[in-house]
């Protein structure tokens, strides 16, 4: 890792994870393949942040550690990338498994339960397909029809006053160390 860490990716230590890995890779990896509108590719970081926020706005009695979970939600992609739905089904269960053990010591690092609680996990991943319809009718070029058969309907207050945003990796990776920080903080 640029941190100098030397992470195995088999049997990944909670103490060989630093967040500026992990932002600074997901800053640079494409969501949607890259397939996307806009002069800079919609980076995972990016999204980390909007699953947040939008998880934050659907259950904002939840505690603020399960906030960071939702912001670490697609942590391990930082050194396996991101693969659409399709190809992890190709891949098959190792793929799972792999990103198990990295959201695993992830979590550890950062203070979490290894495994999180069903529920919140339902939570989050809620969030996550709001922020996925989101991204395929505003960047990907999807239609509502077609988002809403993929990743459900849109629930009708929560996409006020968001946006998509695309911009520099650097950028989105100083504000994900950042809203790290804060929730650690508040935690």
């Amino acid at each position: 890792m640029l941190s100098g860490r030397r992470l195995d990716l088999l049997d990944p230590a909670p103490l060989d994870i630093e967040i500026e890995d992990i932002a600074h890779g997901l800053s640079f990896v494409a969501r949607w393949n890259g397939q996307t509108h806009g002069d800079w590719p919609y980076s995972v970081a990016e999204h980390s942040l909007l699953v947040e926020d939008i998880f934050t706005r659907l259950y904002p009695k939840e505690p603020v550690r399960w906030r960071l979970a939702a912001l670490l939600h697609d942590a391990p992609e930082y050194v396996i990338g991101d693969m659409i739905s399709p190809v992890k089904s190709a891949v098959g269960p190792a793929y799972g498994e792999l990103d198990a053990r990295l959201t695993a010591a992830v979590h550890l690092r950062f203070g979490l339960p290894a495994l999180l609680p069903q529920e919140v996990k339902r939570k989050i991943k809620r969030a996550d397909k709001v922020s996925a319809w989101l991204e395929a009718t505003r960047i990907a070029g999807f239609t509502e029809r077609e988002a809403t058969r993929f990743f459900g309907r849109l629930p009708s207050s929560v996409d006020q006053g968001l946006s998509i945003v695309l911009r520099p990796p650097l950028e989105a990776r100083a504000d994900y160390i950042a809203r790290h920080a804060a929730l650690l903080a508040a935690c």
